[in-house]
C-alpha cells in the first residue's frame, strides 16, 4: 500500500470510528433520531468531513471542481475529506446512479434550522393563527437556492422522512431534523419544485411502527383515490373583491336578510360527460341560479378534501385544501371572487368534530394517537366510526383554529357553518352509560371542546368581522350563540333543528288531523329568541329514506304541491334566517343522491317550475321588504294576531320593524275560508302581496289577491280588523299602503 493510501485508510478509519459504525447503522435502516449529527459537515479528530448517505448510486463528487469521494467500505456512504474549506457552506453534489443516470444538486444537511423558536413557541402555547404557513411544505430561497421547506409535528417519532417522486419514495434518502421538545421536524431539500408530490414516512419510537402520511397542512393534494400532497406555493391570484370584503366589514347582520342556498357541488350539475365541473365553470353557473332565484348565500357542503365521495365531504381529511375534484385552489379562489363580484356570499361546512380513520390521514399520525384521544371512551364516534379531536391538546386545537383562519383569510370565505357541535359538547353524546367518561367535575359537558369553540368564535371574530360561525346544534345548551364574555359559547347563529322537525312533523299530518298537532308550530315561540336562529331545511331531510321534501307532503298531487308552497311561505315569514337545500326550491321529487345531479328536467312541469318562482319570489319578499328580516332575532319584530285558530288550523301574526308592519296569514287545510276576520293595527288600505295559490306558482288562484279596505271594527283586542279570503293550503301576505 501507497503511503498515500495508507494515509487516506487511517483518514477513513478514524472518520468511521468518529462516528461510530451504530449511528451508520440507524441512518441505513432510517430510524435515527438526529441525522444532522452524521450527516453533512462533520468534525472528528480535528478532521473536517461531509459525510453522504445516497442509496443506488455508483459515483459522487463535490461542486463543479467534482472534488471526489470515498465509499465507506461496500455501503452507501460516501465522505468527502479534501478541499472542504473550498466548498462553501451549501456545495452542489454530483452523482451518478447505478443506471449511469448524471444528476446535480445541494446537500440538504448543509442548512441550519429554518424554523424560528418564536413561531414553535406560539404552536406548543396553541396560539399560532398561521400555523399553516410554518407547517407543511414551502417554497423557500435561501441563500439564492432555491428549494421546498418540509415541516410536521410528530412528536412521538423515532424518525420522520420526506418520501416523494424525487427520491423514489424511499424513507432513508430525506431523514428531517428534529426540533427537540417542540415535536416538530424539518428539513429543506433544494432543488424541488412547487407541485412536488410528497408525504412524510414517520417511524414510532415506541414501536418502530412506519407510517406513510399525507400532510396534515398541505394545500393540494392529488385526486382521490390517490392520497399524496402536492406542494402548493404562495397563491398569486388576483382578487377583485375588495368592495365586497370592505362593505362586509361594516355589514350588520344581525338585521340583514340572509337567504342561504346550500349545495354539493358534485351533485349540482355536471359536463355532458357527466364528469365534475372545474370550479370556474361551477360560478358561472351557479352564481347565474342562485342571482336568477334571490338567495344571498352559497353555503358548500364540505369542499375540503375527503377521500370518500359518499362521505359528502363530512370524513375530512385536508383540513387546508379545496378538493381537487373541482380543481385547484386558485380555482376555487375563483370561485369565491365571481361570487363576491356579483354580491353572493359564500358560506363552508367545517368538520372540527370528528376525523376518518383512514391509513394516509389524522388517524394515529406519528404511530400514536395524537390528533385523537386514546381512549376510545373519548376518541371515537361509534355512530360514525370516526375519531374525535383532542381538544385539550394545543397543537391540535391549534391546528383547527389555524384551519378556519385559513378559509377565512386566504380564500375570503364570509362563515363557516360547524357540523356537529352537539357531537362536541357532550362527552355522553349517543354512547351507553358505561361507554363515557366524566369530566373533572364529574358532569357530561366536554370542558375543552367547549373553550375550543369559543377561542375560535373570539379568534375569528376578532380578525375577521363581519364573517359569520354558524353551529349545527341539535340540543337545548344554552347561549349557543351569546357573547364568551357572559359564558356563551360565541356563535353568530344556529341552525333551529326543533322548529326544523316540528314543523315537518306538523306537515306530515292529514290536514283533516292537524288541528290535534296546532301546538307544533306555535312551541317554538317559546324559546325562538334564545338564540339567533336559522331556519335549516338541509341535506339531512331529503336523505336515507327520509323522502324529498315534495314527498314529506300528504295528499294527493295537488295537495302536495300546495303544501310545500305553503311550507316555504311560513318558513320564510317566520323569524330566522333561512337555508334551504339544492333541489328543493324546485321540489325535486327523488330523494337526493350525491351520485348524480339534481333531476333539473322536472322544470318542464309547470307545478315544480311554480315552486321555483314561489321561491323566488318569496326570497324577494323577504330581502325586500326589513320587516321580514330586520329583527329576526328579536321579540319586538314578532307578534301574534292569532294563535289559537286550533278548530280552522289557522296561524296569523305580524312581523315588524319600527316604521312598518307585514302580515301573515296561513292556512293549513285545502279549505277556502271566506269571511275570516283579523284583527289589524289600523284602518286604512291592506294589499295583498303575495299569495301562495297565485297561479302563478300553479296555484288555484283562489283567495284574496287585490286592496282591502280594514274595517273600524276592534276584533282580537286590536282597533281594525280585515276580512279575508283565506286560500288553501296557503298564505297570504299582506301589507298596508302608505
Amino acid at each position: 500500500m501507497s503511503p498515500k493510501n495508507a494515509q487516506l485508510t487511517n483518514k477513513i478509519g478514524s472518520i468511521v470510528n468518529a462516528v461510530k459504525q451504530d449511528n451508520l447503522d440507524k441512518i441505513a435502516h432510517a430510524c435515527h433520531h438526529d441525522p444532522f449529527s452524521v450527516l453533512g459537515n462533520q468534525t472528528a479528530h480535528h478532521n473536517d468531513f461531509i459525510l453522504f448517505y445516497s442509496p443506488a448510486t455508483e459515483q459522487l463528487s463535490v461542486t463543479e471542481n467534482h472534488f471526489p469521494t470515498f465509499r465507506l467500505a461496500d455501503s452507501d456512504f460516501f465522505v468527502c475529506s479534501e478541499h472542504i474549506k473550498d466548498l462553501g457552506e451549501h456545495y452542489l453534489i454530483t452523482r451518478t446512479n447505478t443506471k449511469n443516470e448524471v444528476s446535480s444538486y445541494h446537500d440538504p444537511y448543509s442548512f441550519k434550522p429554518q424554523l424560528d423558536d418564536f413561531d414553535l413557541d406560539l404552536f406548543a402555547a396553541g396560539k399560532h393563527l398561521h400555523v399553516y404557513k410554518i407547517l407543511g411544505a414551502h417554497p423557500k430561497t435561501i441563500d439564492g437556492i432555491n428549494g421546498i421547506l418540509f415541516a410536521t409535528w410528530a412528536p412521538n417519532a423515532t424518525r420522520v422522512s420526506v418520501i416523494g417522486d424525487f427520491n423514489g419514495w424511499d424513507g432513508r434518502q430525506h431523514p428531517m431534523r428534529s426540533r427537540g421538545g417542540s415535536g416538530v421536524w424539518e428539513l429543506f431539500i433544494p432543488e424541488l419544485e412547487n407541485g412536488t408530490l410528497y408525504k412524510f414516512e414517520i417511524r414510532n419510537r415506541d414501536t418502530g411502527l412506519i407510517l406513510s402520511k399525507s400532510d396534515p397542512y398541505a394545500q393540494q393534494l392529488e385526486l382521490r383515490p390517490r392520497t399524496g400532497s402536492v406542494v402548493r406555493g404562495t397563491s398569486t391570484f388576483e382578487w377583485h373583491d375588495t368592495p365586497w370584503l370592505e362593505d362586509r366589514e361594516q355589514h350588520d347582520w344581525l338585521h340583514e336578510p340572509l337567504s342561504i342556498y346550500e349545495c354539493h357541488l358534485g351533485s349540482w350539475q355536471r359536463d355532458e360527460n357527466g364528469e365534475f365541473l372545474n370550479y370556474r365553470e361551477l360560478a358561472h353557473r351557479l352564481v347565474d341560479y342562485v342571482v336568477d332565484t334571490g338567495f344571498t348565500h352559497i353555503e358548500l357542503l364540505p369542499i375540503t378534501e375527503h377521500p370518500l365521495d359518499a362521505s359528502w365531504g363530512y370524513q375530512t381529511t385536508g383540513y387546508f385544501a379545496p378538493t381537487r375534484r373541482f380543481g385547484n385552489a386558485d380555482d376555487f379562489r375563483y370561485f369565491v371572487d365571481h361570487c363576491h363580484k356579483h354580491n353572493i356570499g359564500v358560506l363552508l361546512d367545517w368538520v372540527p368534530a370528528h376525523f376518518p380513520k383512514d391509513e394516509h390521514g389524522l388517524a394515529f399520525y406519528d404511530g400514536s394517537a395524537l390528533y385523537e384521544h386514546e381512549d376510545p371512551r373519548r376518541g371515537e364516534h361509534r355512530d360514525w366510526g370516526t375519531l374525535i379531536y383532542n381538544y385539550g391538546r394545543n397543537e391540535v386545537k391549534n391546528f383547527l383554529i389555524a384551519s378556519a383562519v385559513f378559509w377565512l383569510e386566504e380564500c375570503h370565505i364570509d362563515g363557516l357553518r360547524v357540523d356537529a357541535v352537539a357531537s362536541m359538547l357532550y362527552l355522553d353524546y349517543s354512547r351507553e352509560d358505561d361507554d363515557w367518561v366524566p369530566n373533572i367535575h364529574g358532569g357530561n359537558e366536554n370542558l375543552e371542546a367547549i373553550e375550543f369553540l369559543r377561542e375560535l368564535n373570539t379568534v375569528t371574530h376578532a380578525h375577521f368581522p363581519g364573517t359569520m360561525i354558524m353551529a349545527e346544534e341539535s340540543t337545548a345548551w344554552p347561549q349557543v350563540t351569546r357573547p364568551t364574555n357572559i359564558g356563551g359559547l360565541g356563535f353568530s347563529m344556529k341552525w333551529n333543528m326543533g322548529w326544523m322537525h316540528d314543523t315537518l312533523n306538523y306537515f306530515s299530518n292529514d290536514p283533516i288531523y292537524r288541528h290535534y298537532h296546532h301546538d307544533q308550530l306555535t312551541f317554538g315561540l317559546l324559546y325562538l329568541f334564545s338564540e339567533n336562529f336559522i331556519l335549516p331545511f338541509s341535506h339531512d331531510e331529503v336523505v336515507h329514506g327520509k323522502s324529498s321534501m315534495l314527498y314529506k307532503m300528504p295528499g294527493d298531487e295537488w295537495q302536495r304541491f300546495a303544501n310545500l308552497r305553503l311550507l316555504y311561505t311560513y318558513m320564510f315569514t317566520y323569524p330566522g334566517k333561512k337555508l334551504l337545500f339544492m333541489g328543493c326550491e324546485f321540489g325535486q321529487g327523488d330523494e337526493w343522491d350525491h351520485d348524480k345531479i339534481l333531476d333539473w328536467y322536472v322544470l318542464q312541469y309547470p307545478q315544480h317550475e311554480g315552486i321555483k318562482k314561489l321561491v323566488t319570489d318569496l326570497n324577494g319578499v323577504y330581502t325586500k321588504q326589513a320587516a321580514l328580516h330586520k329583527y329576526d332575532f328579536d321579540s319586538f319584530g314578532f307578534e301574534w294576531i292569532d294563535c289559537h285558530d286550533t278548530d280552522q288550523s289557522v296561524l296569523s301574526y305580524l312581523r315588524k320593524t319600527e316604521d312598518e308592519s307585514i302580515i301573515v296569514v296561513l292556512n293549513f287545510t285545502p279549505v277556502v275560508r271566506d269571511n275570516y276576520r283579523i284583527g289589524v293595527p289600523s284602518t286604512g288600505d291592506y294589499e295583498v302581496i303575495f299569495n301562495s295559490d297565485s297561479d302563478y306558482y300553479s296555484g288555484s288562484n283562489a283567495g284574496s289577491h287585490s286592496v282591502i279596505q280594514a274595517e273600524n271594527i276592534a276584533w282580537m283586542n286590536r282597533a281594525a280588523s280585515l276580512t279575508l279570503s283565506l286560500p288553501p293550503l296557503a298564505g297570504l301576505v299582506i301589507k298596508k299602503k302608505p
